[in-house]
């Protein structure tokens, strides 16, 4: 199956945080086509090389629904990916997510 959802990914800082779009590949765990948001940030390299980096986590979208979930940066090669557990509890989390229709803000 080849199945790729889109996400937005969240590096969080120490007291800041650097937001991203990217393609989960709900096979593999790896996360593909990373954007980020603010060009200074793509300027600046993979934000886990930073001193002040502390996690990252993702999250998918259904209207205003959404669903949270940690993601793993390889600093070095500049990767992001689900780990095995994380992607068996996300495939769930995902389902129930995409089973009911989007829900509209008031």
């Amino acid at each position: 199956m080849d199945l790729k959802l889109p996400i937005t990914i969240i590096d969080e800082l120490s007291e800041d945080e650097v937001r991203s779009q990217g393609e989960l590949d709900l096979a593999s765990g790896e996360i593909r086509n990373v954007r980020y948001d603010d060009p200074d940030s793509a300027a600046q390299g993979v934000p886990a090389t930073r001193k002040d980096y502390e996690f990252t986590v993702g999250i998918l979208r259904n209207g205003a629904r959404e669903v949270e979930f940690r993601i793993e940066v390889d600093a070095l090669g500049g990767r992001y990916s689900v780990t095995p557990t994380e992607l068996l509890e996300l495939k769930g989390r995902a389902a129930k997510l995409f089973s009911q229709p989007p829900s509209k803000l008031h």
